[in-house]
């Protein structure tokens, strides 16, 4: 038996095929192209690169099972699972893993690009909890969650940024440095390059509340001023981790300690990772590397969640 989960969010196409056990059986995913020194496309872009993906990555997942018969198709739809979340790269894998359903004759299954950050997550960490917090960090989302894994999945804000998100903060920063976008990869290896003493960079938060704004001004300031890339590069990193530390430890004052997921493709950073594993200890899982960043894994898993 396979599953097949459909996502086309703003920068990558993906296609991913489970089991009936929940193993990945193949994935296949694309980045859009971005043109140099730009920070970021137009949705009318994205959804003509994702148009154009989708079939090549259809065959390249034909080629390790021919014919392709899925049990269940889910795609993700929206961005959040609220009513008024919507982006219109998301209606091209929607319509995409509709249309496939219908040809196969088997249910499709639609859910959030964030729920299936979310699944993917604790499938990559391996881990089962049934109430815990998530920290999903990307270019396009920075919230702290609390979840409840019951007959569905219940999801309620707690905090997060008040103007960028983490990702548009390392983005931002890295087309400054001459980075391709996105920038998070390439500024993470910057960064390792750096000395004992990176740049501070400035953090601020208030309760369950970031910003970013202020400390991407500051480091602009300081790269006019002359300070060097990889110390930097170095300082946005610790900016961020130090920035979801400080809420973290506001919002378990507020609402008690739990379990924390990371997820989300600044997750994929090794020194986030590393400060915030250390802060938190035992208490904290982390997405894969692999599948911290856009992936359609999570959404495989929900179609197969709601199949078997």
């Amino acid at each position: 038996m396979m599953f097949l989960g459909v996502d086309t969010s703003c920068y990558t196409t993906s296609l991913a095929v489970i089991d009936a056990k929940g193993r990945l059986l193949s994935e296949a995913r694309k980045l859009l192209a971005v043109p140099q020194g730009e920070r970021g496309l137009r949705q009318s872009d994205g959804v003509f690169q994702h148009v154009q993906n989708l079939p090549e990555l259809v065959s390249v997942l034909t080629k390790e099972f021919s014919p392709l018969k899925p049990q269940a198709v889910a795609a993700s739809t929206r961005p959040r699972p609220l009513t008024d979340s919507y982006l219109p790269v998301f209606t091209v894998g929607a319509s995409f893993a509709r249309s496939l359903a219908l040809v196969f004759g088997v249910p499709f299954f639609e859910l959030s690009h964030q729920e299936g950050h979310l699944l993917a997550g604790l499938w990559s960490a391996g881990v089962a909890w049934q109430s815990f917090y998530v920290v999903h960090l990307s270019g396009g989302t920075t919230e702290v969650l609390a979840v409840e894994m019951k007959e569905e999945l219940l999801l309620s804000e707690l905090g997060g940024t008040e103007d960028l998100h983490a990702g548009q903060f390392i983005d931002r920063v890295g087309v400054a440095l001459g980075l391709m976008f996105p920038s998070g990869p390439n500024l993470e290896r910057l960064g390792a390059c750096s000395g004992p003493t990176p740049l501070t960079v400035p953090v601020a938060v208030k309760g369950g509340i970031l910003s970013f704004s202020g400390p991407e001004s500051h480091v602009q300031r300081a790269l006019l001023q002359g300070a060097r890339p990889e110390e930097a590069a170095r300082g946005v990193e610790h900016c961020v981790a130090q920035s979801v530390w400080l809420i973290l430890k506001n919002i378990e004052r507020e609402h008690g300690v739990k379990p924390v997921l990371f997820v989300g493709g600044v997750m994929a950073n090794a020194y986030i990772r590393s400060y915030l594993s250390e802060k938190i200890g035992s208490n904290a899982a982390f997405a894969g590397v692999d599948f911290a960043g856009d992936n359609a894994v999570g959404a495989a898993l929900f179609a197969h969640k709601f199949t078997c």
